[in-house]
């Protein structure tokens, strides 16, 4: 009888991210014009993925905070363009742009139904 050598375990990634809406039509009109992208018709609106991300792919964190939930982290190109485009959207603004130490720039909005964003200056 032989026996199978189990494989290693390994990290698994996200691949994936939901976004729940009270009016949808509104939260897709919201991402598709502040951060580009495409999204489907129908119950579920597929997101489609994007271009040039990190790789091999998002990594993501844990941290203490007063609230529960998941907050998207957004690549952008300009922070101060993205940051007025999403006022005049909808969006509140509840951090400035600031950097991390030895790593990039984020701004933090809440899109219009309240949904934490992270921009991430490219």
């Amino acid at each position: 009888m032989t026996v199978k050598k189990k494989a290693p375990d390994w990290a698994r990634p996200v691949v994936h991210s939901e976004i729940e809406a009270k009016d949808p039509e509104r939260q897709k009109a919201f991402y598709a014009e502040l951060v580009n992208w495409k999204i489907g018709e129908g119950f579920i609106m597929n997101v489609e993925p994007g271009l040039g991300g990190p790789e091999p792919g998002p990594a993501g964190h844990i941290r203490q905070s007063e609230r529960t939930g998941v907050t998207l982290y957004v690549q952008e190109r300009d922070l101060a363009e993205t940051l007025a485009r999403a006022r005049g959207l909808g969006a509140t603004v509840v951090a400035e742009p600031f950097d991390v130490p030895g790593g990039p720039t984020l701004a933090g909005i809440l899109d219009p139904e309240g949904n934490p964003l992270m921009l991430v200056q490219q």
